[in-house]
């Protein structure tokens, strides 16, 4: 059963972004914990997967930060693509106030749970053409649970520096202006 799961899983989240489509922002429920981690203190208090670079990252990442937006896209989606400058911007905009943006890029794995060397290149090239300098998370095992909640891309959602939810999530893309307003009433939020 261990070998088919990243296939299983992989088949679905495939089916499930070919049924869905990228565009403009609304609020939606944010994505919760696997019932395997039910226990655990968030939605991202222990994973480990690897950027596009190959490093791997785990949950340290959040520890410095007070809030960190994870921005969830594929390299089919123009919107996607559209609003990285933006989300970069933000980044650095944002980052005296302890926040960070990660990607996490969700289709440059097979269905065999291994990466495809040409979406894995594709996801760089459109990394580096967005000028974007936020870390991009590659989906991973430990990602599966997330990426079975995302019914669109690009889709965003904030957690604190416990891997812990905060606010909603939020499917389509927005500008700089929006994304800066909910990011004031999220930082509020978790700063409370």
């Amino acid at each position: 059963m261990r070998k088919q799961f990243p296939f299983l899983c992989g088949a679905a989240l495939l089916l499930a972004l070919s049924l869905s489509a990228c565009g403009s922002g609304s609020k939606t429920t944010p994505p919760s914990s696997s019932p395997e981690s039910e226990s655990t203190a968030g939605i991202l208090s222990s994973f480990t997967a690897p950027d596009l670079e190959g490093n791997q990252v785990d949950e340290s990442i959040l520890s410095d930060h007070t809030l960190t937006m994870v921005n969830v896209w594929t390299t089919s989606c123009g919107y996607c693509i559209q609003e990285m400058p933006e989300l970069n911007a933000l980044a650095q905009e944002y980052a005296d106030q302890g926040v960070q943006v990660l990607g996490l890029v969700l289709d440059v794995m097979d269905q065999d749970g291994s990466y495809n060397q040409d979406q894995l290149g594709l996801a760089q090239d459109i990394v580096a053409n967005a000028g974007s300098d936020y870390t991009q998370l590659l989906l991973s095992e430990d990602l599966y649970h997330i990426a079975a909640q995302i019914s669109g891309t690009p889709t965003a959602f904030f957690v604190d520096s416990t891997g812990n939810q905060v606010g909603y999530a939020y499917s389509g893309a927005m500008d700089q202006e929006q994304w800066s307003q909910i990011l004031d009433e999220v930082l509020a939020e978790v700063q409370e």
